[in-house]
């Protein structure tokens, strides 16, 4: 699998833990749906940036730091529009970024072989 589609499906799993932790934060438990699926989506487009990173820079480092970068800039977005619960945005939303960053780093594609037809 290509690093951009792993860094991608990974960000967009990830995404839906990082919308289901807004189930411990009350005020917003009604939202719960909306949430997920945004996060899904911000989990998905932070994959595919990430993705793309980390077929041109291989350095598990910078593509750490660069995850938090991507992570915490969407997350920080979101919070934007919703103030009040920075921890509850930031900390779901950076971490995603962290651990997409650090898999796309590590993440080796499979070669494909060539079987003989003999």
């Amino acid at each position: 699998m290509k690093k951009v589609l792993f860094a991608t499906l990974l960000g967009g799993f990830l995404g839906i833990f990082d919308g289901l932790t807004a189930y411990f934060t009350p005020e917003v438990r009604s939202e719960i749906v909306g949430i997920v699926i945004g996060s899904t989506i911000k989990g998905l487009l932070t994959g595919i940036i990430i993705g793309f990173f980390a077929t041109r820079v291989h350095s598990l480092a910078l593509g750490t730091l660069f995850g938090l970068a991507v992570g915490a800039f969407f997350a920080y977005l979101i919070l934007l529009m919703n103030p009040g619960h920075a921890l509850n945005i930031m900390l779901p939303g950076s971490l995603v970024g962290v651990i997409v960053g650090y898999a796309a780093q590590k993440h080796e594609p499979a070669l494909r072989s060539r079987q003989s037809l003999g």
